[in-house]
């Protein structure tokens, strides 16, 4: 094995060895507490320029297989694409040992895409640290792009940090393409994609959605020309304080009246719609073991969920907004980030987690099914 190292930009630096492809890579590290899916994880477009550390200690034991993948072609078609830009973990498996990976070994499929990533080291103590210091830049670096720690300091201080990335457009369709139903198409729903997860127009479409899929520039012209019943507002990476063309959007929508629902990147979007700000977290949630508290009804959900960014908001709380009252909906009952927002005439609701959960938890599956029933009451009340 090649040597490899793991550089903060402030300096810490984690000495392991090479794992996947040999070089260099740059991003925000921040780490992963899933004890298992590391494949959605790899392929989720919302972890674009970042290193991904994994809390679990032993990584690889299931493979790769073709069809776990949560990323797409420009033209919808599923694909592997790894949109992580780094990966650090502790200990590698030795061996793969599941019947559903048809592809091979991690490794083998870092390799082939190139991905740089570090193996070795003390995770633990590198969560710690960003917990304590907070998501930073960093690099990882192998083989010949070894050097003194010092100048590879600096490159991982040149590289842009993620407050006031708008990284939307680089992992989003632009040319648009249609998920059908699994039956009869029951509901037309125009979905923007900020970085959608594949199994979330899955999910929609299991329920009879025909899913048109718009890139991250649509206007309210490209969502009219649809006839939506419904419009969606998917996940992605970045910062969603310089997604201005997405807000604007989304007011367009919400104005004529078309049942709404969001989910992470785009419970910040409509958040900002109805007038809220939006900020940096220290380290973010991003793993499949977030609590989080629906305050209508008390329920606690156990999620999935991707995100260094956060809406401003408190538990409770209810607010105006130019389309009526709003109210934040879901809490997070670890730190009371708010984790889902709504209008109560109850036309558009978000939440900052993963309903559709690959690999998991299902609890919040329950929500496409409201958006199921919020679009077939807009038809049958006349607001489509």
């Amino acid at each position: 094995m090649s040597d490899a190292v793991l550089v903060l930009e402030d300096g810490k630096v984690f000495r392991g060895s090479g794992y996947g492809a040999q070089g260099q890579t740059l991003g925000e590290a921040v780490f992963c507490t899933g004890m298992t899916g590391y494949q959605e994880t790899l392929t989720d477009p919302s972890y674009h320029r970042q290193i991904v550390v994994a809390t679990a200690p032993q990584i690889g034991n299931t493979g790769w297989n073709s069809q776990d993948s949560e990323s797409r072609d420009n033209d919808g078609t599923p694909t592997d694409k790894i949109w992580v830009a780094g990966y650090a973990i502790r200990e590698p498996s030795r061996t793969v040992s599941n019947w559903r990976a048809d592809r091979g070994a991690l490794e083998d499929e870092l390799v082939r895409q190139g991905i740089v990533g570090i193996s070795g080291i003390d995770t633990r103590a590198v969560v710690r640290h960003l917990r304590d210091k907070g998501a930073m830049r960093a690099g990882i670096f192998s083989g010949s792009s070894l050097g003194p720690v010092d100048g590879l300091q600096r490159i991982v201080q040149a590289q842009p940090e993620m407050l006031g990335a708008d990284l939307a457009r680089e992992v989003s369709t632009d040319s648009g393409y249609v998920i059908e139903p699994a039956g009869a198409p029951r509901f037309e729903v125009a979905a923007v994609d900020l970085g959608m997860k594949a199994s979330i127009p899955e999910q929609l479409a299991l329920r009879g959605c025909r899913v048109h899929v718009l890139p991250s520039t649509a206007t309210v012209d490209q969502v009219e020309a649809i006839r939506p019943d419904g419009f969606f507002l998917s996940n992605g990476p970045g910062d969603p304080a310089t997604a201005d063309a997405a807000v604007q959007l989304t007011r367009g929508v919400i104005g004529k009246g078309i049942p709404m629902f969001g989910i992470c990147f785009g419970n910040q979007i409509l958040g900002r719609a109805l007038g809220r700000r939006t900020y940096k977290m220290r380290f973010g949630h991003r793993g499949m073991n977030i609590p989080v508290i629906d305050e209508a009804t008390g329920r606690v959900s156990i999620t999935s969920q991707n995100h260094g960014f956060a809406l401003e908001g408190e538990r409770g709380e209810e607010f105006d907004t130019p389309f009526g009252r709003a109210r934040v909906s879901h809490v997070c009952a670890n730190d009371g980030t708010v984790e889902g927002v709504e209008l109560l005439d109850g036309t558009a609701f978000s939440v900052q987690y993963h309903p559709e959960a690959a690999a998991g938890p299902h609890d919040a599956r329950y929500l496409f099914d409201r958006y199921d029933a919020l679009m077939a009451r807009a038809g049958k009340s006349g607001g489509k």
